[in-house]
């Protein structure tokens, strides 16, 4: 059975520091969370999956890949966290596969900081893209028209949580570059940006929000991005799998599925809508079942047989 952590990954691989400096510090027999590393080990079958809050894509995938990682005799656990939180616990080895990190720009530092310390196991996904997003009917089209424009969209940019890669652009790249200082970012959650489009849909109200491709919500609402014309959110992106350090030696067959594991658009925009839209009050991993189930070709990819 697929199970669910909400742990802290830095308070473990802070007590796991702890006990290893009492020990004197000798870290050749340690092993990751899993009971992989170096010293030896028995190799088991439990990998633990990160999946960073308010990321869509990388929810539904890390499901199916959990479903499938089941099926095939893997004891699979799902953990919730920060992106940054994850990355320190592959690092640390206390987590085993990160499904969703984006290449080269939205998560570029945390590849800066603990690159040399992660195995990237390639992209599955190879257009994706963040955007500031608005209403189709709203007057604009253009980053570089919103700061004029400002009081149609209550002066407000619409955000997600703190340590998602599309915030540190939007704070750092584009709001200085589109002179947009005078608008109030409001940082809040994925849920929390969804709930307010909604609303401002529902309403008829003009509103800007930070999205990113692929999302469920563009199919759900009639919503365009602006244009960027200076590129202040960078090109289109690749999303990666990364895992812990040694892990395509201790999982050779996971680790080359993930290599040549891909999702078409069509295919994960027909996930995300399934799951996180049509059936969004119901368990996921049930629903991502059901979709896995109507799409035997994708299940197909994650056999490591």
């Amino acid at each position: 059975m697929i199970s669910r952590s909400k742990r802290s990954i830095a308070l473990t691989a802070a007590l796991a520091t702890t006990l290893l400096a009492a020990c004197g510090g000798d870290t050749d027999e340690a092993t990751n969370g899993n009971g992989n590393g170096n010293g030896g080990s028995e190799v088991t079958k439990e990998l633990e999956i990160g999946i960073p809050a308010g990321w869509d894509e990388g929810v539904v995938v890390s499901h199916a890949m959990a479903i499938a990682l089941e099926e095939q005799g893997y004891d699979v656990t799902l953990t919730d966290g920060e992106i940054g939180i994850i990355f320190t616990g592959l690092a640390g080895g206390d987590m085993d596969l990160l499904l969703d990190a984006w290449l080269p720009v939205t998560h570029e530092s945390y590849i800066e900081e603990y690159g040399d310390s992660i195995e990237d196991l390639g992209s599955w996904y190879d257009t994706a893209k963040l955007a500031l997003t608005v209403n189709a009917d709203a007057d604009i089209t253009s980053i570089d028209e919103l700061a004029d424009n400002a009081d149609a969209f209550g002066n407000e940019i619409i955000g997600i949580d703190g340590g998602a890669g599309i915030t540190r652009l939007t704070q750092n790249e584009v709001i200085p570059t589109y002179g947009l200082e005078g608008m109030n970012y409001k940082i809040s959650s994925t849920a929390a940006m969804l709930a307010e489009l909604d609303g401002a849909m529902r309403e008829g109200r003009d509103i800007v929000v930070t999205l990113w491709s692929p999302h469920w919500a563009y199919g759900a609402y009639d919503i365009r991005d602006l244009e960027d014309p200076e590129g202040a959110y960078g090109a289109e992106e690749q999303i990666h799998s990364f895992a812990r350090a040694n892990f395509s030696d201790d999982h050779p067959e996971v680790a080359d599925m993930l290599s040549n594991f891909e999702l078409s658009d069509e295919e994960l925009s027909d996930l995300e809508n399934y799951v996180l839209n049509e059936n969004a009050d119901r368990d996921t991993s049930e629903t991502v079942g059901e979709w896995l189930d109507e799409n035997p070709e994708v299940r197909e990819r994650m056999n490591i047989g």
